[in-house]
């Protein structure tokens, strides 16, 4: 495995710490916040330049339901994060001198409810490369031979993690957010600040473990020749085909 590989993976855990932080707006201020975006979007465009191939495939996609959805969640990510790039502009203060009166509280809306989409988006986009972040995270400790206990401990933790979830989408009112409606629930920071974060990395690994276990479910179901291999841990190749 290279270090540019793992490096890249790096770039991109970092990309999705900052959007945590961003979603933070009320505990860190607007100037922290719009550092943060920035940084998170140049990250993304250097994601995007490392998985130039990808996109010059798409032509080429197989035909069959996984590989068909995850272009669909590939445009989805790429119309949410659009989304939430230009109402940054608009609503930002650093370039507020600079730009009409466009950033009323509509566009600041349409931005908290884009930031929310990108989170469940990413979500899901990572939960259909769950296997290669395995594969990854067995050859990083070494581990090389299969083992059904593991397994099995595996399995019940992201099934912790799915509870803790359900009970995370409830406590930040994600549903209100994901369809845009008025609210005033917003996270009271002055109490907590990492039951925040925590709350949202539950709600994501719910997303992940839908996601995983329920393109499993679809693929089991269809007829053998349209199954895909099983992925293995050597997944930096396999990421790179699919960005």
């Amino acid at each position: 495995m290279s270090r540019l590989f793992l490096s890249r993976l790096w770039l991109d855990g970092l990309a999705a710490a900052l959007l945590l932080l961003g979603l933070a707006y009320w505990w860190q201020g607007n100037l922290v916040h719009e550092v943060a975006g920035t940084a998170m979007f140049l990250l993304l465009i250097a994601h995007n330049l490392f998985n130039r191939r990808w996109w010059g495939g798409i032509p080429r996609t197989r035909r069959e339901p996984r590989s068909l959805f995850n272009l669909g969640v590939t445009f989805a990510l790429l119309i949410a994060m659009l989304a939430l790039l230009v109402t940054s502009v608009l609503i930002s203060n650093a370039l507020s001198p600079f730009l009409p009166p466009w950033g009323g509280f509509t566009v600041r809306q349409i931005h908290t409810f884009a930031a929310y989409w990108v989170l469940v988006v990413v979500a899901i986009h990572l939960g259909l490369r769950w296997p290669m972040l395995m594969g990854v995270a067995r050859n990083l400790s070494g581990i090389r031979k299969p083992s059904a206990l593991r397994t099995r401990a595996l399995r019940m933790i992201a099934l912790g993690i799915a509870l803790c979830g359900v009970w995370s989408v409830a406590v930040l009112g994600l549903g209100g957010k994901l369809s845009m409606q008025m609210t005033l629930d917003w996270w009271n920071f002055e109490e907590a600040v990492a039951g925040f974060f925590l709350h949202c990395m539950a709600a994501a690994g719910l997303v992940m473990v839908v996601t995983y276990y329920g393109l499993r479910l679809v693929q089991s179901a269809l007829p053998a020749k349209h199954r895909r291999p099983r992925e293995t841990s050597s997944a930096e190749p396999a990421q790179a085909r699919r960005g």
